[in-house]
């Protein structure tokens, strides 16, 4: 682009980061909705406003090559929220990409398994980090902006604050883990943060990097080959819950869910469920047989 060109994108692209917050948008999603913007002007080294659906068909399919579909879902929802609120033109981004509708189900450890990955993590502040997340079911986010402030010691509750969706909710805090975040508070005793960075970065929560490359050295330590991230121990932390018998609405508070249909997903994963299902399976065989047995 020549300074002309840069200059009107420059205006269009604040255009759009203030439509973004007076649309009330997360920072993760201005982040993530700039960014689409960013990226494709990048690619055609063009404003997007001078762009033909024959140009965004043949960059979305450049970015299907390279991308997951979650960062193509990001792109085309960032893109149509440009059109829509800063350019003033209605985009059919249907026609233009539809990702595919995929259901995944989760890999899950078992109690022993996590008891085992917690035992081998050799670093302290990853190991309370690993069982903060899992005895809480606490996302990656939550449990790295717990502040001093948010633990009660008194009702034995953490105050999770600015969750998925602006949330807050609250959240019993075991015995365990107190002890544990204790313990671990003592070795850096920061002002305000419970997982603080360390060096220069202090005064920030810990990197999700060095966490995420943390847990992938551990997995592989102990030879746990399913595909587990930071995130599954939510995933474990609500279907051994279930397991125990914790009703489903109560499950939901606790997750912070704001659709029950998004916890109930859980109850597939759970032993019990399988083995209810291998059980009833069997019975209706067995039926079966007997029945063709007696004619």
């Amino acid at each position: 682009m020549n300074d002309l060109e840069q200059k009107h994108f420059d205006f269009l692209y604040l255009q759009h980061l203030t439509n973004l917050k007076l649309q009330g948008k997360r920072p993760a999603t201005i982040d993530a909705y700039a960014r689409a913007v960013r990226r494709i002007t990048l690619y055609f080294d063009r404003s997007p406003d001078t762009l033909s659906t024959q140009d965004l068909k043949q960059y979305f399919n450049a970015l299907i090559q390279t991308h997951s579909w979650s960062t193509i879902k990001l792109d085309r929802n960032g893109l149509q929220f440009f059109y829509k609120y800063t350019l003033e033109r209605q985009w059919q981004w249907l026609d233009i990409v539809k990702p595919p509708q995929v259901k995944r189900i989760p890999d899950i450890l078992t109690a022993a398994q996590i008891a085992f990955m917690l035992n081998h993590t050799k670093q302290h502040r990853y190991q309370v980090f690993f069982l903060t997340l899992y005895t809480m079911g606490l996302r990656l986010s939550e449990a790295l902006h717990l502040t001093v402030a948010d633990i009660d010691c008194k009702t034995m509750r953490v105050h999770i604050r600015d969750g998925k969706g602006g949330k807050d909710r609250l959240v019993p805090l075991p015995d365990k883990t107190l002890q544990a975040l204790r313990l671990y508070w003592k070795t850096h005793r920061h002002s305000t943060l419970i997982f603080p960075g360390k060096g220069l970065g202090a005064n920030t929560p810990m990197d999700k990097g060095g966490i995420q490359k943390a847990m992938k050295a551990v997995l592989k330590h102990c030879k746990i080959t399913k595909h587990i991230s930071p995130h599954s121990l939510r995933h474990c932390f609500a279907t051994h819950l279930l397991e125990q018998g914790l009703d489903l609405r109560s499950l939901q508070l606790l997750l912070g869910h704001g659709s029950l249909n998004t916890t109930s997903k859980y109850t597939q994963l759970t032993q019990i469920k399988q083995h209810d299902t291998q059980r009833l399976i069997n019975q209706l065989t067995n039926n079966l047989m007997r029945i063709s047995a007696a004619l």
